[in-house]
């Protein structure tokens, strides 16, 4: 068992690096970027520091990772935040040194495909920071949601235990970005459906680990993932991204995973909102609901199969959908079915 290190946290005045070793979406929608860059001032008053590919479109998987070791190597820099996701950062980790990953840990915020990062920080013994997004989540339209802003402030600057809560009202379908003049308008949302639990009545508390799962999947085919041995006791974190990959994949995934021997030692399993709207895909409300039943039928029967006595939350706001909750990656989590609570420890 690898031991994990909560990194020294930041504080407000602090610079903070603004990295992209996914997609470089700040070229192509610089006025979303630079509204996440003000708020990050504005609202948490630290001050971005950007590196040379930050603002670049398919930047070499070198330079990229060149970047991120330079941001955790700045002894001036507290903290590091992913612009957005993307789909080739599993090209990118393996560029990254290491030994000044090991050397200078610092809080590492992203999701979707910083999956990839967020693994291999957690491989590395450092704990990261699953969610967060200066496009998606600073970047908001018409204003960033509450929840994701406590919950962020709180995972940037405490140490505490903090309780996640379901949200009130969410959202899965953002406005074109293409259209500056979106950027005053609050994306449709609808009313909070609340958590909803199966498996058995108890606590558990372990560190987290998991991610958005088509990426999980690409990285156990790459063979980076931590032997099943090493990761049994965590509360698997499990999400899926825009691309809305079908039930019978879910499952699918699920079940190589659980083939790997992975599902069976998670004592309890978060999965994350279904996202169900895309741009290529603009479901009704009633696809989505669908949607959203056939994909928890497919981790339902998968964790049934794998892992029959987790404990499994659904519909917790981590993942793809508005708004977003910060969770620990590698961190203490408490999955609590008898008082159904959800706390972590930042």
């Amino acid at each position: 068992m690898v031991d994990r290190t909560y990194p020294p946290k930041p504080r407000p005045g602090d610079r903070v690096a603004v990295v992209s070793p996914s997609a470089g979406l700040p070229a192509v929608f610089p006025h979303v970027y630079e509204l996440g860059l003000r708020r990050l001032r504005e609202e948490f008053g630290l001050e971005p520091v950007e590196y040379p590919t930050t603002r670049v479109m398919d930047a070499d998987p070198r330079d990229r990772a060149r970047d991120v070791t330079a941001a955790f190597a700045d002894p001036t820099v507290t903290a590091v935040l992913a612009t957005i996701g993307g789909d080739d950062q599993i090209t990118v980790t393996p560029h990254l040194d290491d030994a000044v990953l090991r050397a200078n840990p610092k809080p590492y915020f992203g999701y979707s495909d910083n999956t990839n990062l967020l693994n291999h920080l957690h491989r590395l013994g450092v704990v990261g920071y699953h969610g967060g997004s200066v496009l998606v989540h600073l970047g908001r339209p018409g204003s960033p949601h509450p929840l994701t802003m406590a919950s962020l402030r709180a995972a940037l600057f405490t140490s505490d235990w903090y309780e996640l809560r379901p949200a009130r009202e969410w959202g899965d379908e953002p406005l074109d970005w293409g259209d500056p003049s979106t950027l005053d308008t609050e994306p449709p949302m609808f009313p909070g459906t609340g958590w909803t639990w199966a498996g058995p009545q108890r606590a558990v508390e372990g560190p987290a680990w998991g991610g958005n799962l088509e990426i999980l999947h690409w990285l156990a085919a790459a063979d980076r993932i931590a032997p099943a041995a090493e990761l049994a006791g965590s509360v698997l974190l499990v999400e899926t991204s825009e691309e809305l990959p079908s039930a019978v994949e879910v499952y699918r995934m699920l079940r190589n995973l659980g083939e790997r021997g992975l599902l069976a030692g998670f004592p309890a399993v978060l999965v994350g909102r279904a996202k169900a709207w895309d741009f290529t895909r603009p479901h009704t409300v009633e696809q989505r609901h669908g949607y959203a039943e056939a994909q928890r039928a497919a981790v339902t029967r998968a964790l049934h199969e794998y892992a029959p006595d987790a404990v499994v939350v659904f519909d917790v706001d981590f993942g793809h959908t508005d708004p977003q909750l910060i969770v620990p990656y590698g961190g203490q989590v408490r999955v609590d079915a008898v008082t159904r609570r959800i706390t972590v420890r930042y």
